[in-house]
């Protein structure tokens, strides 16, 4: 099965706070990951993180730019995925909304320590938030990376 590009956005707020949302119904059911989406044919990296973000939180970004990227492969699900991770900032202040219930429980606002919590948390083996394989591949393969 050949690899599927997937985009993840860091979508931010004025406080510098980003949107994670706790994952249903497919790929990484009850893990927390970003807004995102399958890449579509024709489509750039920032059009697909506008477009995913729009879908998923109603939330309009701008100065949309590339962060990052990971290899993740799900062995379980039989699927491997490059993840190519964006930066986004709200237009406005406002809250995201849950847009497609079939896929994500809620949203809400986190800071970069608070999720490298989560990640350190899960290398450990300690029980708390699960995050989605993107992320925690971020954090494997990108130590040094911050947003």
């Amino acid at each position: 099965m050949d690899p599927k590009v997937g985009i993840g956005v860091f979508v931010f707020n004025a406080a510098g706070k980003f949107v994670i949302g706790k994952r249903k119904g497919s790929l990484g059911a009850g893990t927390w990951g970003l807004p995102g989406g399958h890449l579509e044919f024709g489509e750039s990296f920032e059009t697909c993180a506008a477009r995913e973000t729009l879908e998923e939180t109603g939330l309009k970004i701008q100065d949309v730019r590339f962060l990052n990227a990971t290899n993740s492969i799900m062995k379980a699900e039989n699927k491997h995925y490059i993840t190519i991770f964006m930066g986004g900032v709200c237009e406005e202040n406002a809250d995201p909304q849950i847009l497609e219930p079939e896929k994500c429980e809620g949203w809400e606002w986190i800071s970069w320590d608070e999720l490298r919590v989560y990640g350190e948390e899960m290398k450990a083996g300690v029980e708390g938030r699960k995050l989605f394989l993107p992320l925690l591949e971020l954090f494997r393969q990108r130590p040094d990376f911050r947003v």
